[in-house]
C-alpha cells in the first residue's frame, strides 16, 4: 500500500465518495480513508431525497437545485444504476389558516430563488394524491426533486473515481491529522500508519469534530439521531415524496407552531413518506439529540408511525417490515461547511450537511474539486465558509 497522495479524503460517505470522484476527474492524484466500510454511517442510513423544497429560500434552496442539475449529468457519467427517478416532491397543508398562508409565502420565496414551484388545491389535491386524509387543503409541489439509492450513488462515485485513478481504503480509522512545523497539514496517521498528503479534506460527518479535534479546532458539527420506518411493497400510497408542511418546522426546531401530540415536537416527529424504487415505502421522520445512540427508540417509531396515519389512514391495514437508525451532521445555522481552514493551510472541510448529504453531494463534491484545484468555484462559497460560527472554530491551537 502506497499511502502518499496529493489529496487525502477522510470519510467514505456520499460525501467523501463525491469529493474523491470530482478530484479524480479533474487528474488529481486522489485517496480516500474510511474507517469501516464504504457507506457504512449516515450515508447508510437514511432516505435517498434530492430535495430543494425543504431548503431555506435563498441561496440555501438555489444551491440544492444547482445539485440537482449536477446529478441528473452524474446519472449518465457514473455508468451505474443509481435507481434515479424525478417525479418532484410536495410539502401537505393541513387545515389551519396559519399553516396554509406560511406554505403560500413559502412558495413565493421558493420561486422568487428560481424554483420550479406551484400550490395545488381543491380538488386537485385529492386527484394528485387520491389517499391523503381528506382535510388536508393543499400541496406545495416542486417539480425539480427527485430521489435514488443511497448505497448505489455511492458506490456507483466510488467505482467511477477508481476508474479514473482514484484509491480507496476501507476499515481504515483515522486517529490524528497531522501537520508539519510551519502549520501546513501534512497527512494523517491511522492505526496502520502514516499517509501523507499535502492536502486532506475532511469528510467524516458527525465524526469530523472529533478528528479536527486532534488540530485544536472547534468545529460546530453535532450528531442528530433520525429513524426511518420501512413499510411492505404495496400499490403505491403516493408516487413521490410528500412531506408535510410542518417538516420544515421540526427540521428548524421551530416548536409551538404545529398542534401535535405530546412527544412530537420534543422529538422532531414530522410524517415523511417516500416511495421506493422496489415497491416498499420508506416513514420518517424524527430529529433527537442523543449523542451518538443509534438504536432505534420504540417510542419514537410508535410517534412516526402516529403521525404517518394522520396524512394517509389507508397505512393502518399495512405491515412495517424494518426500521433503522442513522445520525445526521448537524450544524447551528442547518447550512454544510465547505470550507478550507485558514489557520491550517492545505486542510478542507466537507461535512455539517444535516439530513442534505445525498441531494447536496455533488455540488460539495464540485466545489471542493474547484477549491483545490485553484479554479473559480461554480457558486460563491462564502456562506458555507468555516469562519461564520466565529474565531473560535477558525483558529488552531499550536500542537
Amino acid at each position: 500500500m502506497n499511502p502518499t497522495a496529493d489529496v487525502l479524503v477522510i470519510g467514505g460517505g456520499v460525501i467523501g465518495s463525491a469529493v474523491l470522484y470530482y478530484l479524480s476527474k479533474e487528474g488529481v492524484r486522489a485517496a480516500l480513508v474510511e474507517r469501516g466500510d464504504i457507506c457504512s454511517g449516515t450515508s447508510g442510513a437514511c432516505d435517498g431525497n434530492i430535495l430543494s423544497i425543504d431548503k431555506e429560500p435563498g441561496y440555501d434552496s438555489r444551491l440544492g437545485l444547482l445539485s440537482q442539475g449536477l446529478l441528473r449529468e452524474l446519472v449518465d457519467e457514473l455508468d451505474y444504476d443509481v435507481d434515479y427517478t424525478q417525479r418532484g416532491s410536495v410539502l401537505v397543508v393541513e387545515p389551519d389558516a396559519c399553516q396554509e398562508a406560511m406554505a403560500r409565502d413559502w412558495m413565493q420565496r421558493q420561486k422568487e430563488a428560481g424554483l420550479p414551484m406551484r400550490y395545488i388545491e381543491g380538488r386537485e389535491v385529492f386527484e394528485s394524491e387520491p389517499l391523503l386524509a381528506r382535510d388536508v387543503i393543499g400541496l406545495v409541489e416542486c417539480a425539480s426533486d427527485s430521489s435514488l439509492s443511497p448505497l448505489a450513488l455511492t458506490f456507483g462515485l466510488v467505482e467511477a473515481a477508481k476508474r479514473l485513478g482514484g484509491v480507496v481504503h476501507p476499515r481504515t480509522e483515522i486517529q490524528e491529522l497531522l501537520r508539519d512545523r510551519a502549520g501546513s497539514i501534512r497527512g494523517a496517521r491511522a492505526a496502520t500508519g502514516e499517509f501523507t498528503a499535502p492536502k486532506v479534506v475532511l469528510a467524516a460527518g458527525v465524526w469530523t469534530p472529533h478528528l479536527a479535534g486532534t488540530l485544536g479546532l472547534d468545529v460546530p458539527i453535532k450528531p442528530r439521531k433520525g429513524h426511518i420506518l420501512v413499510g411492505e411493497r404495496t400499490p403505491d400510497l403516493g408516487c413521490r415524496k410528500l412531506q408535510e408542511f410542518g417538516y420544515l418546522m421540526a427540521k428548524f426546531g421551530q416548536k409551538g407552531v404545529r398542534d401535535v401530540e405530546p412527544g412530537m415536537e420534543e422529538n422532531g416527529v414530522a410524517m415523511v413518506y417516500e416511495p421506493t424504487g422496489h415497491g416498499n415505502f420508506l416513514i420518517g421522520s424524527s430529529r433527537q439529540f442523543v449523542g451518538f445512540d443509534t438504536q432505534c427508540d420504540l417510542g419514537v417509531l410508535r410517534l412516526l408511525a402516529r403521525r404517518a396515519l394522520r396524512f394517509f389512514p389507508a397505512l393502518r391495514n399495512m405491515r412495517v417490515i424494518h426500521s433503522y437508525a442513522g445520525l445526521r451532521p448537524w450544524t447551528p445555522d442547518h447550512c454544510p461547511i465547505v470550507s478550507a481552514v485558514a489557520s491550517v493551510p492545505g486542510l478542507y472541510i466537507a461535512a455539517g450537511h444535516e439530513g442534505d448529504g445525498i441531494g447536496l453531494a455533488p455540488i460539495t463534491g464540485r466545489l471542493v474539486s474547484e477549491m483545490i484545484t485553484g479554479r473559480d468555484t461554480i457558486v460563491s462559497i462564502d456562506p458555507l465558509r468555516l469562519e461564520r460560527f466565529g474565531e473560535g472554530a477558525a483558529t488552531s491551537a499550536s500542537r
